[in-house]
């Protein structure tokens, strides 16, 4: 039987990769991903057929897991975070339309048998080491108008705004992108107060991560990189200060039982 994995390893944690992700790694004879993914899988990718494909490649990812599952070699298409936000799995499911439709000339991709396996995400792995930032009503934005214009992201920033959702940003800055986020952070304030929190989660859960608690009006992307998860509450939020802690979280309404 063919197989192909698409596998989210989570946002860098060895502990924090789920076992079910790890036992169709371990199942796998070919792995295919953005190298940095594999570097933070360490041992349980020794002894695999490392298929490395730099950044900007991601079609060229999807569609090679793609030929080798059908090959017969079960394969394990992974990314960090969850595969199935802004990253890998779209894409398979997008070739494989493409090839329902006759767009595509692979028919033995139809024959492979596809299971995606979660991870957990940025905006989780975030929240979780400020508090409780997401207990109510959130969405995420990605800020790269690569492959999305910006006047649609441009709405769902005001939409997001309106509804009052807390927003996880997703690709808020590149080398080459560094004017989005601060329009973003200008479209919010319209909606909420500048005092807002806002949580900048640098390389969440690795080795050299870092934590930045900031209020809407001081956000500034030049704080923020490529590698920067950026969160921010919504008009409900609290930050709350215990001596040398500091916690974010959003209520649910329960204050009208517990007082």
């Amino acid at each position: 039987m063919s197989q192909l994995y698409v596998v989210g390893t989570g946002p860098g944690d060895a502990l924090l990769v789920a076992p079910r992700a790890l036992n169709a790694i371990k199942a796998s004879s070919d792995l295919v991903a953005y190298g940095l993914y594999l570097d933070l899988l360490g041992e349980v990718c020794e002894g695999k057929q490392h298929h490395d494909l730099p950044l900007g490649e991601e079609i060229g990812r999807a569609r090679l897991a793609l030929n080798l599952a059908a090959s017969g070699k079960t394969t394990a298409l992974i990314s960090s975070g969850d595969i199935g936000i802004y990253a890998m799995a779209t894409l398979v499911f997008e070739l494989l339309d493409l090839q329902l439709q006759g767009k595509e000339s692979h028919p033995e991709w139809l024959d492979v048998e596809i299971e995606v396996i979660p991870g957990i995400s940025a905006m989780q792995a975030g929240a979780s080491r400020v508090g409780a930032l997401l207990g109510h009503d959130f969405c995420t934005v990605s800020l790269s108008d690569l492959l999305t214009p910006w006047e649609t992201i441009e709405k769902r920033i005001h939409s997001a705004g309106s509804g009052d959702f807390v927003i996880s940003f997703y690709n808020p800055v590149s080398r080459k992108r560094d004017w989005q986020l601060n329009s973003a952070r200008d479209i919010l304030l319209q909606y909420r107060p500048a005092t807002t929190p806002v949580l900048l989660g640098r390389q969440l859960t690795r080795e050299d991560e870092s934590i930045t608690i900031t209020t809407l009006g001081e956000l500034d992307a030049k704080d923020v990189d490529m590698f920067t998860m950026v969160s921010v509450g919504n008009s409900e939020s609290r930050h709350i200060v215990n001596g040398s802690k500091e916690w974010l979280y959003t209520p649910r309404g329960y204050s009208k039982k517990l007082l």
